[in-house]
């Protein structure tokens, strides 16, 4: 028998598509109201010597935080004063090298007052998010952002929820625009996302290989008892030769050297029995394009290679203690 926990009624499904649909509407609307005042404002965000300073009241001021967070983490300095802690000394965190953005649906917050009076007296750039141009934030704001006025989801009509994810998106499209104006890279949003999950996703291979005195490397005509002691000491399971240039040539597996095993295997040298032009990556590849590349190639090493010379290699359990997958 199904329980009723894992029913959902007709009631609440209406409500559910109700709600959806309406925000849905809102973001439509807001689509077809930006103007030219989208491309001022981000001028104003990408010339700023200083910070992008997010404020707001109330849910206003939890949208702020995210779009600051965002915006911070993708190349745009950035952060968020609560309006009422900068009333109290907190207006010393911004400078004059500064862009303000004050959010408030309304537009007549009056925990924003302060903050609207100490940027036009320094002559700090403004940019008012609301709905009501009209509005004290909208007359105070150099450039006006303007949210759609088309009323709640919200039943009673009250409770900010079109409001908010209008807000929300329209935080996520200046955020877009300037990691594209930016020309922002993979690379540079690892180095601010180092840990958790998405630190684990963006390391490079040069973050895990084994390097230097580490890596198992040998020179292509080495003989196979050297081999041996290369591969169990450095307990990777591979060995990589190089010649006289010191180009990686060929690489060795403990598969390989099973498969070829035989009763003269002391007397062959290293380029008698290594895999010539072996799967290589760049140390500067991330770490989940190795794992893939191992993944298809159906191997568990990889060496990496700057100008045909090997730097460092990296097996399949690196990437997984690590997380990557």
């Amino acid at each position: 028998m199904t329980s009723t926990i894992d029913k959902i009624s007709n009631k609440d499904l209406i409500s559910a598509k109700n709600t959806i649909e309406k925000e849905i509407d809102t973001l439509k609307v807001m689509e077809s109201e930006l103007d030219a005042s989208l491309t001022k404002a981000l001028d104003l965000m990408q010339n700023a010597k200083g910070r992008v300073i997010l404020t707001g009241m109330g849910k206003s001021g939890h949208i702020a935080k995210k779009i600051a967070a965002s915006l911070a983490s993708t190349g745009t300095p950035s952060f968020f004063v609560h309006p009422a802690e900068a009333s109290h000394g907190d207006l010393g965190m911004i400078t004059n090298d500064d862009v303000v953005i004050a959010i408030s649906n309304s537009g007549e917050s009056k925990e924003l007052v302060d903050i609207l009076n100490y940027s036009k007296r320094f002559g700090i750039p403004l940019i008012a998010i609301t709905k009501n141009p009209e509005s004290s934030l909208g007359k105070a704001g150099d450039i006006v952002l303007k949210l759609p006025n088309n009323g709640e989801a919200c039943p009673l009509g009250l409770a900010p929820t079109s409001s908010t994810t209008a807000t929300l998106v329209l935080g996520d499209v200046l955020t877009v625009a300037m990691i594209e104006r930016n020309g922002f890279t993979k690379n540079q949003f690892n180095q601010r996302h180092p840990g958790g999950k998405l630190g684990s996703v963006l390391q490079k291979v040069s973050d895990l290989m084994h390097k230097g005195a580490d890596m198992p490397l040998l020179d292509e005509k080495a003989n196979m008892h050297d081999v041996l002691l290369e591969m169990t000491g450095k307990r990777l399971g591979c060995v990589g030769f190089t010649d006289e240039t010191g180009n990686l040539t060929g690489m060795l597996t403990d598969g390989d050297l099973r498969r070829c095993l035989s009763n003269d295997i002391l007397n062959k040298r290293g380029i008698d029995v290594m895999t010539r032009n072996p799967k290589v990556i760049s140390p500067e590849a991330m770490a989940s394009e190795a794992v893939k590349l191992m993944h298809e190639k159906k191997i568990t090493n990889l060496f990496a290679v700057v100008e045909g010379k090997p730097v460092g290699v990296i097996h399949i359990h690196d990437c997984l203690d690590k997380g990557v997958v």
